[in-house]
């Protein structure tokens, strides 16, 4: 360990090894250290024994449950937008190759105490029940403007520069009411709060688009696709990618102290009695508290079911998200449900993993989640999980310590995505190219 690096990553969840893996691919020495003993850190999969081990301690699994082997229960649930920028980040540094992914079956929005799929074309929308019929060709024709709508194209714009004209005055223009306005840019946009209305309205449209584009690449009921075997197997995948490249990998690695230059410039790390040095460090919260504010809290309920959600059409429909929009719950943020079966193989055959989290907002977590536990049907076996949620106080350009946002509650990948995005360009001073890396010579397995 006593060497000199360019780069030291603290912590192997899933931001931190895609930067590892990247780095390590454009010619950065790479020394990646781990206080714990397994890889993914907050965003890692678990078996059961292990979940209960962390969440229940000094419980032992019903037998009912099954083999704890069969587990892989995600720390963090969150789905990949099949046009995502998290899909170009493995397209770019060609990890594919060491993961097999399926598509989520549907996805689904919450109304009036029922869940309604998500409708995504004119033909969707004038046969769904979210709307009555004057609002469905409102709507209608709301989905026949956008579907048009180029950005370099005026005569696609019918007079409306949507770099400009907020989201909310778009509404306006096609007389969308509220509970439409609150599915299209919640259920369809993904926004987890409404402070997106304000904006202009040319980046939701964008949103739009990825979630069109995500649902065309499969030809499906929903944008979403899902590893097999769990979420577990992206920071393996990426940290495999960075070791092929001279990445040095070493976990169970506590840090014992962090040195510094008289500028306090980071220059290295401690660690039982050894030093490495280094010009930067890329890291989680977790490994430096003094540096980051606390901005907020998210809460995740991790349900073992035997059967599928009730009323989201059959025992095929194995697969899914149902989004309660914050304005149905009378709250600021969405409350989010993902559900995935042993097709993924996550869960033993017979039985099924719903994953419900939301932003805390009050004293009383678990009641804020009640309405969605109420949808999942019996529930066999429930787990809580209460995260803090921190982002730096800095940028990082001044100590050279780079650190990365907690994951937030939602059931996607774009948000986490951009800290990516945004980390790299604050370490490099540029923007990633997404482009797909050729396999150079000498880098084969």
């Amino acid at each position: 360990m006593n060497e000199d690096y360019d780069v030291i990553v603290l912590g192997t969840g899933l931001k931190e090894c895609i930067l590892s893996g990247i780095l390590s691919v454009e010619g950065k020495k790479v020394l990646h250290m781990d206080r714990n003993n397994y890889y993914g850190g907050e965003s890692a999969s678990l078996n059961l024994n292990q979940l209960f081990e962390k969440f229940l301690p000094g419980t032992k699994p019903d037998p009912s449950l099954g083999q704890s082997r069969d587990y892989n229960v995600d720390l963090v649930p969150k789905f990949l937008m099949g046009s995502g920028v998290m899909v170009k980040f493995l397209l770019k540094t060609g990890v594919t190759r060491y993961l097999e992914f399926q598509e989520v079956q549907n996805s689904y929005v919450y109304k009036d105490k029922k869940i309604h799929r998500v409708p995504t074309t004119s033909s969707e929308v004038l046969a769904s029940s979210l709307m009555g019929i004057f609002e469905k060709r409102r709507c209608a024709e709301f989905h026949n403007y956008i579907s048009k709508y180029k950005q370099d194209d005026p005569k696609t714009h019918e007079g409306l520069d949507l770099t400009k004209v907020t989201m909310a005055e778009l509404y306006k223009k096609f007389g969308l009411d509220e509970n439409t306005q609150s599915f299209m840019g919640h259920a369809v946009a993904l926004y987890h709060n409404d402070e997106y209305l304000q904006r202009p309205a040319c980046e939701t449209l964008e949103k739009i688009f990825l979630y069109r584009d995500s649902l065309a690449q499969y030809k499906g009921n929903s944008p979403y696709i899902y590893p097999r075997y769990g979420l577990g197997e992206l920071p393996q995948a990426f940290a495999r990618l960075s070791a092929i490249y001279g990445g040095t990998y070493m976990l169970d690695k506590p840090i014992d102290e962090i040195l510094y230059n008289g500028e306090g410039h980071v220059i290295g790390v401690r660690s039982q009695g050894e030093v490495a040095k280094c010009k930067f460090i890329v890291a989680d919260p977790s490994y430096f508290p003094d540096k980051v504010q606390k901005t907020g809290r998210v809460i995740r309920a991790i349900c073992i079911l035997n059967k599928p959600i009730p009323n989201t059409g059959n025992d095929s429909n194995t697969s899914l998200q149902i989004i309660l929009p914050q304005r149905e719950m009378k709250r600021k943020n969405d409350i989010y449900v993902m559900a995935i079966s042993s097709d993924f193989h996550v869960v033993p055959k017979g039985k099924f993993m719903a994953i419900v989290s939301t932003n805390i907002e009050t004293a009383d977590p678990e009641k804020e989640i009640a309405p969605a536990l109420s949808l999942l049907g019996p529930i066999e076996q429930k787990v809580i999980s209460i995260v803090d949620e921190f982002v730096p106080l800095s940028d990082g350009k001044k100590d050279g310590i780079f650190i990365s946002t907690t994951y937030d509650g939602s059931s996607h990948f774009e948000t986490t995505s951009d800290d990516v995005l945004n980390l790299y360009k604050r370490i490099t001073g540029k923007d990633m190219d997404l482009t797909p890396m050729p396999n150079p010579e000498g880098h084969n397995e």
